[in-house]
């Protein structure tokens, strides 16, 4: 009868006995899911991910609340905690959850003021690894994302706060805000860039605050024009370095011409714009003349390029400018004829007087390439067994000549190697050349040298053949034979070459100089005034400054570079044909550095001259014996390497020509 009872009681002492063991054993393990008296427990979890699940619904009653937008914490402070509900639907994370990127919070409502770690990177990278092959295209737009991610990896915001190592520089969220990102389009494009400078004045305020007196800023800020440059545009937008280092000077002035176009073309034609745009930054750039972020206008009497300040920016680097500095114009256009008539002019007329020469002598080798090629078809012409053992040899130069020759051809070749870098900074093999070089600073000094060595063997000829002159004073005759001096003769050899070439008179008879020769001896007459005069200007801008007006500066580079280029082109075309490459010398004449010349080919070339010293009796005091073995090969050599560095030299000039920039 009691057995019951019993065991009703001893059921119920079972179950408290439990529920103490319970409240005993497990509290801990529940913990990570109690929450505090008002907080909701979400159980739910991303199978995937296994994280808790909140959704955005239940964030929105509080954040997307318009009449509560501040919310006091325990601290006193408040926080704008207000997401409008239609932007961030619209947003490209319009379908994301709030806990995707807000991963510290864990549970809802949250009094606690959450440490924000939002993995921006991470996730945009690893959604393209996933979505990267999908052939609709739907996430190709993520590529762009990943890809700027890159940028910003290498950039100074990414890199370690130096007040707290901890931190970044920057993050991702500090310029773009999650909530309102949306596809790109022209409206929000604007938006963005008139926000731009505020934005990067949250950290930069210095700068926003020069930036608002420019003429950028001005129109920015004050009139709204999304078009002027803003901060990014200037300094990219991700891959934003020191603007000390070189890889952001070379960045602004890049970002320069993407609105100031002919500004930067007129820019890279001149001197500071060629060295920048080999890859260096010792020199003159944008904001080196009009300044960073308080670039204004002319006419405005604080900017930095205005009439009474100009000078000042000159002598930043050029400290001992002079009033005649101001003449100088640093957007000089050679294209310009209204505004720049004598730049223009120079620049006609040196590009009349290249296309003209080599237009002419190119004909003129073209038409000798096909006489002598027709007349060795037919059995015609001039052909000299060089080996047998019993040539005889005319002495055609003395040793200081060939010398002078020699040594006039090395400094000629690295004056054009050094110098056509500049003039084709463009290309890929100046860049080469100026870093092998070890850059433009040791360039300039090898030019320089080259120059002053090149000048001073041309003295030194002058100074022997005026000697020689004098010499001779009695019998020499200024338009004989063996004068350099052009004379009548000289027009009908070539008009009686010109019959031949076509087949319609016999090769002309010359004297000790054929007219050829002639017009590569005065060439460099010519070539070394402009030449030499221009680049002693170039060489001292602040001396040639107090007795030259600066815009000689401009016409001097304009000049200097036009007359290298027609040397260039001419000596390692023309000259060579002449000397060289004419199947009756072809591969190459040695004459030059051996001083000999077989008489056959003499009599040949200068038949005139050889009949004046054989009726004078005088022939026997030029012959020489053969040059020796050891001779011969050495002048081969010698002929050799400075044909091959001609030819090389020919070709990266034509190079330059073909790929130069408009």
């Amino acid at each position: 009868m009691n057995t019951m009872p019993r065991r009703i009681a001893s059921t119920a002492l079972a179950c408290l006995w439990a529920a103490v063991f319970s409240l005993c054993i497990t509290p801990a393990a529940h913990a990570e899911n109690a929450a505090p008296e008002g907080e909701t427990i979400l159980q739910h979890f991303d199978p995937a991910t296994g994280k808790r699940i909140i959704p955005n619904e239940r964030c929105l009653t509080c954040h997307g609340d318009e009449k509560e937008k501040t919310d006091v914490r325990d601290d006193g402070s408040k926080v704008n905690i207000f997401v409008h509900r239609d932007q961030i639907e619209a947003s490209v994370h319009g379908e994301q959850r709030c806990n995707s990127c807000h991963t510290t919070i864990s549970r809802v409502p949250h009094r606690e003021a959450p440490e924000v770690i939002v993995g921006c990177v991470e996730c945009h990278r690893s959604t393209w690894e996933k979505h990267k092959d999908d052939p609709s295209g739907e996430h190709e737009r993520l590529k762009v994302v990943v890809e700027q991610i890159d940028s910003f990896m290498g950039s100074v915001h990414a890199q370690p706060s130096k007040l707290d190592e901890s931190r970044t520089n920057a993050t991702c969220y500090d310029c773009h805000d999650a909530h309102t990102v949306g596809k790109l389009g022209t409206q929000q494009r604007e938006e963005n860039r008139l926000k731009n400078p505020e934005l990067c004045g949250s950290c930069h305020e210095k700068q926003l605050n020069e930036y608002r007196t420019s003429d950028h800023g001005k129109a920015v800020l004050e009139k709204k024009d999304s078009k002027a440059a803003v901060c990014s545009d200037c300094h990219t937008t991700h891959a934003i370095t020191s603007p000390e280092g070189d890889a952001a000077k070379k960045a602004i002035t890049k970002n320069c011409g993407d609105c100031h176009e002919d500004a930067q073309r007129t820019y890279f034609a001149s001197y500071h714009g060629q060295v920048h745009r080999l890859g260096y930054t010792n020199t003159a750039k944008c904001h080196d003349c009009h300044g960073g972020h308080e670039i204004k206008g002319k006419d405005d009497p604080t900017s930095e390029i205005h009439a009474n300040n100009r000078l000042e920016n000159c002598r930043n680097c050029h400290t001992d400018a002079n009033e005649n500095f101001l003449s100088f114009w640093p957007h000089g256009d050679a294209d310009d004829a209204e505004n720049y008539p004598a730049l223009w002019i120079a620049k006609v007329f040196m590009q009349a007087l290249i296309f003209g020469v080599i237009a002419f002598f190119w004909v003129h080798v073209l038409l000798w390439l096909y006489r002598e090629v027709m007349d060795r078809i037919q059995g015609k012409g001039f052909i000299e067994d060089r080996e047998r053992p019993d040539i005889v040899y005319f002495r055609r130069f003395p040793a200081v000549w060939r010398w002078i020759h020699g040594l006039f051809a090395i400094a000629t070749m690295t004056l054009i190697l050094t110098g056509t870098t500049l003039l084709f900074s463009h290309t890929a093999w100046a860049k080469a050349v100026v870093n092998f070089l070890g850059g433009p600073q040791v360039e300039g000094i090898v030019h320089r040298t080259a120059a002053v060595l090149w000048l001073s063997i041309f003295v030194a000829h002058l100074a022997i053949a005026l000697t020689n002159i004098w010499r001779k004073r009695q019998t020499f005759e200024w338009f004989g034979g063996t004068s350099m001096l052009p004379n009548w003769k000289d027009w009908d050899d070539l008009r009686g070459m010109f019959k031949w070439f076509l087949g319609r008179g016999p090769r002309p008879e010359f004297c000790h100089w054929t007219y050829w020769q002639k017009f590569d001896y005065w060439a460099p007459f010519w070539g070394t005034a402009v030449i030499g005069s221009s680049g002693i200007i170039l060489f001292a801008p602040e001396a040639t400054a107090t007795i030259l007006p600066g815009w000689m500066f401009n016409i001097a580079t304009l000049i200097h570079a036009e007359e290298a280029l027609l040397a260039a082109i001419f000596l390692n075309s023309v000259h060579f044909f002449n000397v060289h490459f004419r199947p009756e010398r072809f591969p190459m004449s040695t004459t030059i550095f051996t001083g000999a010349i077989p008489i056959e080919e003499f009599k040949h070339d200068h038949r005139l001259e050889y009949e004046r010293l054989v009726a004078a009796g005088e022939l026997d005091k030029h012959l020489v014996k053969r040059p020796s073995r050891r001779a011969d090969l050495a002048a081969s050599f010698i002929t050799s390497v400075l044909i091959m560095a001609g030819l090389a030299l020919l070709t990266l000039v034509l190079i330059g020509l073909m790929t130069m920039p408009d």
